[in-house]
């Protein structure tokens, strides 16, 4: 479908209002890989019903996930459909995750929201729930198969943009610089993506992975694994990662007096915005939070009433250094400083303020 056509079916399936989202489009749905194509999306003024969704997390261990969360919940709110959350505990935890959307499906739930722990751990049991209920795939890359829509960026271009900050500093024929590489957890499904992007943005340049350490994403596995690595390695230039680990860096390194080491996140979080802003932290791309919490319930809504068209769309990824941190699109990247997380909303008749569940 060419995008002029999508522009003007959105336009006839939402009433004319001023807010639009600026989205980039997969030309291929599902498909990370896949050229995108820039769309003024027109969301939805209000869902035809009080619908009620069910969503599933990874985890909520970093502000990460909670920024989703208030997006997820501002936009419910909005839509005035509600919502119940369950969160996995992690990445390991794919058995509890699989119940989870087992409890989702047997609740009534309108559709699923999945931010999932695994590429395809999954996708037997979404399969079935697809049959009686939509199911929305949020943020982390999975599976194509049962998935009604999926509200993401390709995770190969958050580790590509990582890559691109050293390859910048460290071009071919400079003098190489040792890299410590901290990916994620091994077999979640977005981290095979982000190390692709990064080993192939770093290949043309001077800089070399001395060591790798998988792990959870929870800070206190990331400082464990900080640690092992300045034990292990005499001679380290960068520590490149996940949001929680570059927060955790900045602490270890100062501690232990290594403040000349460099600091770069492959997401960003609230400490990872306050690292930039101090010069603690060299980078990290955003992929706006915020926004595609909100994209994944304004789809399910879409889906669930027949008027889903795209079905496959995210933010325009931004490398945010020190010289732009004060003019790229920090509210649809993190939540506010006072926001706590939604575990459970009724829908609202009214729209407006989310109503927190007794």
């Amino acid at each position: 479908m060419r995008l002029p056509i999508l522009t003007l079916l959105l336009a006839l399936a939402a009433p004319l209002r001023a807010e639009t989202w600026e989205l980039e489009v997969p030309r291929i749905p599902m498909d990370d890989a896949s050229p995108t194509d820039p769309l003024s999306y027109r969301p939805l003024e209000r869902a035809s019903q009080p619908w009620k969704l069910c969503i599933l997390y990874p985890h909520l261990k970093d502000a990460y996930w909670l920024s989703v969360n208030h997006g997820m919940a501002d936009e419910a709110a909005r839509l005035g459909v509600g919502f119940t959350l369950y969160e996995a505990g992690g990445y390991p935890n794919l058995a509890r995750q699989i119940e989870q959307a087992e409890a989702c499906a047997a609740s009534g739930a309108d559709a699923l929201i999945v931010g999932t722990v695994s590429w395809d751990g999954l996708t037997p049991v979404l399969r079935r729930i697809s049959e009686r209920i939509p199911v929305i795939a949020a943020v982390n890359d999975i599976a194509p198969e049962g998935i009604a829509a999926k509200s993401s960026v390709p995770w190969r271009e958050m580790g590509a943009a990582a890559g691109r900050v050293l390859a910048e500093r460290h071009p071919k024929g400079s003098a190489p610089v040792d890299v410590a590489w901290f990916p994620g957890p091994e077999g979640a499904g977005w981290v095979r993506f982000v190390e692709e992007g990064f080993r192939e943005a770093i290949a043309g340049s001077s800089a070399r992975v001395v060591a790798v350490k998988h792990g959870d994403t929870g800070r206190e596995e990331q400082v464990l694994l900080i640690e092992e690595v300045l034990d292990e390695v005499d001679h380290i230039d960068y520590l490149v990662g996940s949001g929680p680990m570059a927060e955790a860096a900045v602490s270890i390194l100062r501690s232990r007096g290594r403040g000349g080491i460099g600091v770069i996140s492959d997401y960003m979080t609230h400490a990872v915005h306050r690292g930039i802003r101090r010069g603690r932290i060299i980078a990290a791309p955003s992929d706006f939070p915020v926004m595609q919490g909100r994209l994944a319930v304004e789809m399910a809504v879409r889906a669930i009433e027949g008027k889903l068209v795209v079905r496959h769309a995210g933010p325009r990824i931004v490398t945010v250094t020190g010289e732009n941190i004060g003019s790229y699109d920090a509210a649809n990247t993190l939540a506010p400083a006072d926001f706590t997380p939604v575990f459970s909303a009724e829908p609202s008749r009214t729209g407006g303020d989310v109503s927190p569940a007794e």
